[in-house]
């Protein structure tokens, strides 16, 4: 089965054409499938619209949020309602064209685990396509994991990719970089982009900046959330070498006769010295942290073994 989560926000004017054009793209495939639409505390008149497109279609599925929650929740709540075995996510502005689902589902069929769309040919403001641009270059260096667009709302998973996944703030961009971490195997194709024919975008450039923020959560979490000491200690060794190579040659001038007292450089040294340490150690005092952790929860994991054994 396949489910279409849409999340929505004040978008009367978009459903039924989305709606349609949905049921066009997959009513000649084999499998059942269904929409999931999640409207995040709209103000308009698009509950009334959910609630007709629900009442005349039996596969079309309606979740309202008392308010707006913002996308990542609207979409936690409709992976929570799906009932696929297939999720496909699409934004409800028409600016991503449903059409191109039948070439997701086909590249999963391929063997992966997460297709994303890649608008190669973005029909946004210039300001806006190169905002993008620099963001997706950005988290590609930082992630690691080289997507061309994270920020495209057209993606298709596989539901095992979702069960587990928590997402809040700007999160729901980074599904691929989080799936990527837990193993899972992730594609790219393109995917036609639109224009906007109804209304106007609600996210400015400050949500790039949120994201970026996001970003380096999701970073660390998934690339050294099991060994802090390699990020913190190796930032806090380079600063600390940079500072040590700074008071030496400063010691050799005083040597030579040279006055260091009023130099900046000596106050720089120091205190890239003194932040060296401080990181080393606050990558030591994670390690522990984490340690801990994975011995509390083995041994959780070692009683509840043991509980069903006795309950056998």
């Amino acid at each position: 089965m396949v489910s279409v989560v849409v999340p929505l926000l004040n978008e009367e004017h978009s459903l039924e054409a989305l709606n349609q054009e949905i049921a066009n793209a997959l009513e000649s495939r084999e499998e059942p499938w269904e929409v999931v639409f999640v409207d995040d505390g709209s103000t308009d008149g698009s509950m009334d619209v959910l609630t007709r497109l629900n009442a005349e279609n039996t596969n079309v599925v309606v979740v309202h949020l008392r308010r707006n929650f913002g996308k990542a929740a609207a979409l936690q709540a409709g992976f929570l309602e799906a009932r696929g075995d297939v999720i496909v996510t699409i934004d409800a502005d028409l600016q991503d064209d449903p059409a191109e689902i039948p070439q997701l589902l086909a590249k999963l069929d391929e063997g992966f685990d997460l297709v994303s769309g890649w608008k190669t040919r973005r029909n946004d403001p210039l300001l806006r396509r190169l905002l993008s641009r620099l963001f997706n270059w950005a988290t590609a260096v930082v992630s690691g994991v080289r997507l061309h667009d994270v920020n495209c709302g057209l993606k298709a998973y596989r539901a095992e990719v979702l069960q587990g996944m928590r997402l809040y703030g700007e999160l729901h961009r980074f599904i691929p970089i989080l799936a990527s971490y837990r193993g899972f195997r992730v594609a790219e194709i393109p995917v036609n982009h639109r224009a906007r024919p109804h209304g106007r975008s609600r996210y400015g450039p400050e949500r790039y900046l949120r994201g970026f923020f996001d970003l380096l959560s999701v970073t660390f979490m998934g690339r050294y959330r099991h060994r802090p000491l390699h990020l913190f200690g190796g930032v806090g060794l380079l600063m600390g070498a940079i500072g040590f190579v700074t008071l030496l040659y400063l010691t050799m001038l005083k040597i030579w006769g040279h006055g260091i007292g009023t130099r900046p450089l000596l106050t720089l040294g120091v205190l890239l010295v003194v932040v060296g340490i401080q990181l080393v150690s606050l990558g030591l005092i994670s390690e522990l942290v984490t340690s801990q952790h994975e011995e509390r929860m083995g041994e959780r994991e070692r009683i509840e073994q043991f509980v069903e054994a006795v309950l056998r």
